[in-house]
């Protein structure tokens, strides 16, 4: 089903249920060892990322205490990532020559700190020290970011002006590309990141259009990192996020007015492939409120007549995957037509979405029941 691609979006109806994670790890699993895959990539921050990728590459630290690190308030602040991080680590170990890597593609709530800051400056300051004070200039004020809420506390001239310093710096930086390299690559690439979270964080978050329009600027944000990953590196990637990210189309497209997935078919062809994922009942994780708040568990019933799921739940089958666009001519008819599915977030209660199975995903995959994903152990 996979075939040639190089980037696989693997989706989830729910942040926070144990089948839906240890299934990607399986699933990466075998795309490593099977199809030369080499990144996992992550709806996280790209700072965080960066930090798990160090570790998984020098041993130094342990994963308990870099998953404490990067992965605290937010869904995947759980026991199958720690231990999808230590696979990781021990495949590397044993690897040594075909080393896995992960990546955080996303910008909505980073913790960019002095050492990533430092990330950018340090090399300005060994290759270009003449540009050093006019960057440091553009900072100042800026670093760190290690509290989004109370960032976005801030009144919403002040954010914009600090976005426009961040777009400035991250022109200086461009503008020193004559030193080319390996080195300058990536030192652009992370003001890039700063530039692109400081222009999502001048969100207002009272007003309907400016949330979909950051939330599209988001998804293309997401894409574009991806894509500069994958062109960069090489690597084929495993791309894991929300059903909404990884899909063509969004099921409330008001919110959602273009998705990371769609951007990433527009940039790279049959060369992406989304994977959806749908369920019929169980517990996951989510939250009261999209801003703020703790994750916590819901559980729902089974899905209702006329739902999605409530159908694809008549299969024989209790778990299984499908290849959407080598499905029989009446299945495809049905998977194409919208219905109520459950597609669930940062914030619960919601009511479903009406989605086209078929004209958001290539494969999907549908399970039973689904619980809440394991609390990380200390």
């Amino acid at each position: 089903m996979i075939g040639d691609a190089k980037v696989v979006g693997l989706g989830e109806a729910t942040h926070g249920s144990h089948e839906f994670f240890t299934m990607k790890q399986r699933v990466f699993r075998y795309l490593v060892e099977d199809k030369g895959f080499t990144t996992f990539a992550l709806e996280l921050s790209w700072s965080a990322g960066l930090r798990i990728d160090e570790y998984l590459q020098t041993g130094n630290g342990d994963a308990r205490t870099i998953a404490n690190e990067t992965l605290t308030n937010s869904p995947w602040d759980r026991e199958e990532f720690v231990n999808l991080i230590e696979w990781m680590r021990d495949h590397n170990r044993h690897h040594p020559g075909r080393t896995v890597h992960f990546m955080g593609d996303d910008i909505g709530a980073p913790t960019l700190d002095d050492g990533f800051f430092g990330r950018v400056t340090d090399y300005v300051r060994r290759d270009h020290p003449q540009s050093l004070p006019r960057l440091t200039e553009l900072y100042t004020g800026l670093r760190p970011i290690d509290d989004v809420f109370a960032y976005l506390g801030k009144p919403l001239t002040e954010r914009q002006r600090l976005a426009a310093q961040a777009q400035q710096a991250l022109d200086l930086v461009s503008g020193l590309k004559g030193s080319g390299g390996d080195t300058f690559d990536w030192a652009e690439q992370n003001a890039r990141s700063i530039a692109q979270t400081t222009a999502f964080l001048t969100v207002d978050v009272t007003s309907p259009d400016s949330l979909a329009t950051s939330e599209r600027f988001r998804d293309e944000v997401m894409a574009k990192n991806v894509t500069w990953w994958q062109r960069h590196t090489g690597h084929k990637m495993l791309l894991s996020a929300q059903n909404t990210h990884v899909g063509y189309v969004a099921g409330n497209p008001t919110l959602y007015p273009k998705t990371q997935g769609s951007f990433l078919r527009d940039a790279m062809g049959a060369g992406y492939l989304p994977v959806g994922a749908t369920f019929d009942r169980g517990s996951f994780l989510s939250k009261d409120a999209a801003l703020g708040g703790d994750w916590k568990k819901f559980t729902v019933d089974a899905a209702g007549p006329g739902t999605n799921e409530f159908t694809l739940d008549q299969v024989r089958y209790r778990d299984y995957y499908l290849d959407v666009r080598n499905a029989p001519a009446a299945a495809r008819a049905w998977l194409s037509h919208p219905r109520p599915t459950r597609n669930i977030g940062t914030q619960f209660p919601t009511g479903p979405e009406d989605i086209a199975i078929a004209r958001s995903f290539d494969v999907l995959v549908h399970l039973h029941e689904v619980h809440e994903a394991d609390k990380r152990q200390p």
